[in-house]
């Protein structure tokens, strides 16, 4: 039976006919990319291949195992069924697996994830008795992924240069892999790009069916999806099943989509599967097999390419995917729903033809399609680099620096991942890995949880450490609720497990236990305390204290709301350690998924690097506050009066009052305006050296009229002398000629003193007409530089003509203002030669009657 399996599998997976020059490649170079689409049999047949144990067609096998790195735990087992049941053996003989809660090496082919991949290589870098590591699926990006590659050719250029390693890609976007691996070629040469093998896609044409619903749903916004698109799909589904024959295949983002869908589609006559990372190894071991009726398996991007599904002849698209998103200044991190890539919605069409010809509905249009993203963007741009950043650390480049990675790390995501990886201990000021460092790596968990593991383990026991640890590593189960407490209380039943999740929270608490040392089997002390106490060892910055209108504060200044209904909202407890928390793009808080009530005391406790004692002096709702508080990051915890402040922080914080609220702070008297626009007026006609008296020049010339004032708060600011201040800043002989530069009035021929408006841009003189009379031009300004603009008044006050050049108005424009008011204003004079008039500020007498 095994080698009818074998002959079976040989006849009818395309990727046979790659496999030749895939030996052939690896034993000219040591390196390869293999570029074989979705369901050719890259992961089915080429690691037995390489290892030795399909009929020979080749070169013997290199004498060594074949590790084969997998992104999912899902695909890795799976993988490590399939090729044990080729070969007629169960897992754990020649084909092993090892992932998280699961340990069953092979002798000759072993599956594991990445994460194990990247312990491995920190405590055994030479990998000794492996021949070849076939990274699979590498087009999907992940960051794990990219850092083991990266990694893997540091060994091969330093420790073992005979490692063969292939890089194999369900795509055919290979060049970028074929440059990296050609430059780890250990005979030197670099720049070379390593063989790229490729296999013809044995797929039956796809027919494309645009399924966009009438009307468009509202776009994804954080995790949310329109219930309407949701609805669209599952009706999209009964549709295929009425139309088409075969099983159908439906892509949806996440576990939460796929049960929303699953219970639409109650009735349908068919068997319903759900496939994601959470799922019962029972329904991964399900859908792997054909099914006695038709099935309708709904699925995340898992299905994309690392799983092969029997039975296919019907894709349903969603068009949707999950992605990670950081917020690295608020320590924040969230899956995000966004739309899919064209690569990957290729990928999940070609699902439909692999046994038969198919058809694929996209649930939008094929306009929509054509904007959609060439690509997903690579998880390096996207995630938290904590656990990367670590893991380059214990490699030997905090930096990054001289990993051959595809795509460099953010700087600033990296900067946030050391300054998380200092707080912990885990390096030093320099970036280096410290002992401690070392030991959280090994635990397997992100840095954040394993300090909470080895710290939490000495305050509240190590079983209990490492049941709240376990409980953190995995995505909240749909419909826990956001009491953390109560969700382990559920967990901690005696009995069997009450569901997969349950059964992998006991797998995961009793290896993180077993990597501890001996202590009490559980911490004595109330359920929140201890797990309170954990959470907020993890997660010091997301300590929260509750705020007047109800919301919550965290330690990192970030604001936190409990969600309508929540099962914590109705204790109003004054603390919280918050284990799950995200910021929906917009939200102007974060959004509290799951927390545990704490007391002062444990936030105290577990986020102590946070508590400090300063000394305060700064502007604060309106006023100098001078206050020592006690604060545990953002939060303030007592507050008490400053006696005897220093004057310079004190000056500090006045200013910082004139820059927020505006000069209005002081008492601008008339004379105090009029002064600053003469001398803005010199400023702008003459330039230096005469000082510039906008806003911001003002509030710095501040400082010192705040010293010699001795301003201590606002009220201080209010009696400050703005025009004697004004008088001081220009210098001694800029000083003396303001009155000649810039006149406070002028006389006119009538012999009134007139006010200059030096307001806007140009001065203006403001003077009735009747005044004017014989004056055949006005002074210049600015030491002749700019003419006053005079406007000319009506007798009652009234703009009657605007003119820089009093010669020509009296020559060509007075006519026309006389004709139109001398009718209106018979009282006074309106000479017909205006030049030669006694000028006059009084109208005619009255004649005696």
């Amino acid at each position: 039976m095994p080698d009818e399996r074998l002959r079976a599998a040989l006849t009818a997976l395309p990727v046979r006919r790659a496999l030749p020059g895939l030996r052939a490649a690896l034993d000219e170079r040591g390196v390869a990319v293999l570029a074989a689409p979705p369901g050719t049999g890259k992961t089915t047949l080429v690691p037995p291949a390489l290892a030795g144990l399909l009929p020979p067609d080749g070169p013997a096998d290199p004498g060594g195992k074949v590790i084969v790195v997998e992104p999912r735990r899902l695909a890795a087992r799976a993988a490590a069924r399939r090729m044990a049941w080729l070969l007629g053996e169960r897992v754990g003989g020649r084909v092993g697996v090892s992932v998280r809660g699961e340990h069953r090496p092979g002798t000759r082919i072993e599956v594991v994830t990445t994460g194990v991949l990247l312990r491995r290589l920190q405590d055994e870098p030479e990998l000794a008795g492996v021949a070849t590591v076939v990274l699979d699926e590498c087009h999907e990006r992940h960051l794990d992924a990219d850092t083991a590659m990266a990694f893997l050719l540091d060994v091969r250029a330093a420790l073992r240069p005979e490692l063969r390693l292939v890089a194999a890609s369900a795509t055919a976007d290979t060049a970028p892999w074929a440059r990296l691996l050609g430059g780890a070629h250990a005979d030197g040469a670099d720049g070379v790009p390593a063989p790229v093998v490729e296999t013809e896609a044995a797929l039956h044409p796809v027919e494309v069916i645009w399924a966009a619903p009438e009307r468009p749903p509202a776009p994804p916004h954080g995790m949310r999806v329109d219930p309407a698109l949701l609805g669209h799909v599952a009706a999209t589904v009964r549709r295929a099943l009425a139309e088409r024959d075969g099983d159908v295949l439906c892509f949806l983002p996440g576990a939460g989509e796929i049960a929303r869908v699953a219970g639409l589609l109650s009735g349908a006559g068919v068997d319903v599967l759900q496939v994601h990372g959470q799922a019962p190894a029972a329904v991964q071991d399900a859908v792997l097999a054909p099914g006695e009726r038709r099935r309708v398996v709904l699925a995340t991007s898992v299905a994309e390419s690392s799983l092969t599904v029997p039975g296919v002849r019907v894709v349903v698209d969603s068009g949707l995917a999950r992605e990670p998103r950081t917020d690295h200044a608020r320590g924040l991190g969230a899956l995000t729903t966004v739309r899919v890539s064209r690569a990957a919605a290729e990928q999940r069409a070609g699902r439909a033809g692999r046994e038969a010809p198919g058809a694929v509905y996209r649930c939008w249009t094929q306009a929509e399609h054509e904007r959609l993203p060439a690509r997903p963007r690579p998880e390096i741009e996207l995630a938290d680099l904590t656990a990367f950043a670590l893991h380059a650390a214990c490699w030997g480049d905090p930096d990054a620096a001289g990993l051959a990675l595809l795509d460099a790390p953010p700087q600033a995501a990296m900067r946030a991942a050391h300054g998380t990886l200092r707080a912990i201990g885990a390096v030093d000021g320099d970036g280096r890995v410290t002992e401690r460092g070392r030991a959280l790596a090994r635990a397997g968990v992100h840095p954040r949880l394993a300090r909470a593991l080895v710290d939490g383990a000495a305050r509240v026991g190590a079983r209990a450490a490492a049941q709240v640890v376990a409980l953190l590593s995995e995505p909240p189960p749909r419909g826990a609720g956001d009491d953390l407490t109560a969700v382990w209380r559920t967990l901690r039943r005696p009995g069997p497990p009450a569901d997969a999740h349950a059964a992998r929270w006991r797998d995961e608490a009793r290896r993180l236990q077993n990597a501890l040392p001996d202590g009490p089997p559980l911490a004595a002390g109330h359920d929140d305390a201890v797990a309170g106490t954990v959470v907020a060892l993890a997660f010091p910055e997301r300590v929260a204290r509750i705020r007047p209108d109800g919301g919550y504060l965290m330690a990192s200044g970030t604001g936190a709301a409990l969600a309508d209904g929540s099962a914590l909202a109705a204790a109003r407890a004054e603390w919280l350690a918050v284990a799950v928390a995200d910021r929906p793009a917009g939200a102007a808080s974060a959004r509290v998924r799951q927390a545990v009530v704490i007391d002062e005391d444990i936030a105290r406790l577990a986020a102590a690097p946070l508590l400090e004692e300063d000394e305060e002096v700064a502007w604060r709702d309106g006023d100098v506050a001078a206050r020592r508080v006690e604060r545990l990051g953002a939060i303030e915890l007592t507050v008490r009066p400053l006696p005897g402040p220093d004057p310079e922080r004190v000056r500090a914080a006045l200013l910082d009052g004139l820059r927020a609220e505006g000069l209005g702070l002081l008492t601008w008297t008339p004379a105090a305006v009029a002064l600053r626009e003469r001398l803005a007026f010199c400023r702008r006609a003459l330039g230096d050296p005469w000082p510039m008296v906008d806003d911001a020049s003002l509030v710095e010339h501040a400082a010192d009229w705040i010293t010699a004032a001795g301003a201590r708060r606002r009220a201080d600011l209010a009696r400050l002398d703005v025009a004697a201040a004004l008088r001081a800043l220009p210098p001694w002989d800029c000083a003396a000629r303001l009155d000649e530069l810039a006149p406070e009035r002028v006389e006119v021929p009538s012999g009134s003193r007139v006010r200059v408006d030096y307001s806007g841009e140009r001065p203006v003189l403001a003077v009735k007409l009747q005044e004017l009379f014989g004056w055949d031009a006005a002074p210049r300004l600015a030491g002749g530089r700019v003419p006053l603009v005079v406007h000319l008044l009506s007798p009652a006050g009234r703009p009657a003509a605007v003119t820089a050049d009093l010669a020509s108005f009296w020559r060509d424009g007075y006519r026309a203002v006389r004709a139109e008011l001398r009718g209106r204003y018979p009282r006074h004079p309106w000479p017909e030669d205006p030049a030669t008039a006694e000028p006059t500020r009084h109208a005619k007498a009255r004649r005696a009657r």
